[in-house]
């Protein structure tokens, strides 16, 4: 349930059915991931609203959480039910919003469907079930009070575009209660081997930074983080927790308001270049070494090629000495120091000990004893440094994810 590159969006669709058909048909099954009624128990749900539910559909909840905590429904709402699976969160929800209010659950998988159409038949009045992709919902703009999912969002390959749909269909003011899987930094390696990685492991979320972040883009408001939970501590796979503490893998139970009209286009472009956000997502992608590195070079040789472009057109550019060094040197050793940190990551020793030596030949060029050689070496030592540590991420996560050396347990 961590973003994944190399899949289809049919591959997705289809592992996710196939596995949630299973869930659905044969929830005793063994599970990457904790299913059944003591699950709703482990992510604190009220015995009050538990104890009612039919045995054979607590059997199948695989939810990550518990978005009721947001306490977002009312009497007389019309609620939708995002990834409702076999429907304890539906039947949950139609209770709270009474027989005065409606209940849609859509849900991508037909067992799963055809399992909540099977328990609410002749009992949930209140209750519509719909089999659909939460990235294409098939209900009216503006008709729903409030929307609850469980587990869902993380199974999407397009989550922009499912939070835009949710926006859609909510009236103004309505609101978002969200239980999801969320971790600390992204997953860069190539995964198309296993399509099932995304379902079984942690292989779909998103950086919870980003998912707010995509949710303030869209048009919400009032986003309030209400919990957080080591859902993954309750796995009964040794690798599935192995691979959630690495990529730091939790679920987050959090509440939104949807904003009475959609930001304008000009938010939507600029929001996404703020600095602090792409200068987050390089320091979670392990590629600050390689950016500042990439600044060191720019400073050093962009600005001499730049200069005597200049002075080719007549036009004079005067670089100050101590200027230029100074800011090639403070590019170089944040490379080095960001190369450097890569240690924590995959405990190879090597990066470091080129990062330094060849920052170490850049400063003393710089500083000490200018040679275009000695400068020109450290630069390549540093790449060398830069391309070797970021091999080493990569293959640390592939191995972790049991794409190298190992297969899945």
């Amino acid at each position: 349930m961590v973003a994944i590159l190399g899949y289809s969006p049919q591959q997705i669709t289809e592992a996710v059915q196939e596995m949630y058909t299973t869930v659905a048909e044969r929830p005793s099954s063994p599970f990457h991931f904790p299913v059944g009624k003591q699950t709703l128990a482990l992510l604190g749900y009220d015995a009050r609203d538990t104890e009612p539910l039919p045995e054979n559909v607590a059997a199948s909840f695989a939810g990550v959480g518990n978005p009721f905590r947001a306490k977002a429904l009312q009497p007389g709402d019309t609620a939708l039910d995002i990834g409702a699976g076999a429907g304890n969160d539906t039947l949950i929800a139609g209770r709270k919003v009474g027989p005065d209010g409606k209940v849609i659950a859509l849900d991508l998988t037909a067992a799963m469907t055809r399992k909540i159409r099977h328990n609410t038949a002749g009992r949930c009045p209140n209750v519509d079930v719909v089999q659909a992709s939460a990235e294409q919902l098939p209900v009216a703009t503006g008709s729903i009070d409030c929307i609850t999912s469980n587990g869902a969002l993380n199974l999407v390959p397009d989550k922009r575009r499912a939070i835009r749909e949710m926006f859609r269909v909510l009236r103004p003011g309505g609101r978002l209660q969200l239980a999801d899987v969320v971790i600390n930094r992204p997953v860069n390696v190539d995964c198309d081997s296993d399509p099932r990685l995304w379902v079984e492991c942690v292989v779909g979320a998103t950086v919870e930074e980003s998912l707010i972040a995509m949710l303030e883009d869209t048009g919400f408001e009032d986003i309030r983080v209400l919990n957080r939970l080591d859902y993954f501590a309750h796995s009964p796979s040794q690798q599935t927790r192995e691979i959630a503490r690495s990529f730091g893998a939790h679920s987050i139970e959090l509440t939104a308001r949807r904003a009475d009209r959609t930001p304008g286009r000009l938010r939507q472009w600029l929001r996404p270049l703020h600095p602090r956000r792409w200068l987050a997502d390089l320091h979670r992608r392990g590629l600050l070494g390689v950016a500042t590195l990439l600044l060191a070079l720019v400073s050093c040789y962009g600005a001499l090629a730049a200069a005597g472009l200049l002075a080719a057109l007549g036009v004079g550019l005067a670089l100050d000495p101590g200027v230029w060094a100074g800011t090639i040197a403070l590019f170089a050793t944040f490379a080095a120091g960001f190369i450097a940190a890569g240690f924590r990551y995959h405990r190879s020793i090597g990066p470091t000990v080129f990062a330094m030596t060849g920052v170490a030949l850049v400063l003393y060029a710089l500083f000490v004893d200018y040679s275009v050689m000695t400068e020109l070496t450290g630069f390549v030592v540093m790449i060398g440094a830069a391309a070797r540590d970021l091999y080493l991420r990569r293959y640390e996560e592939a191995r972790k994810l049991g794409l190298k050396g190992r297969g899945h347990t």
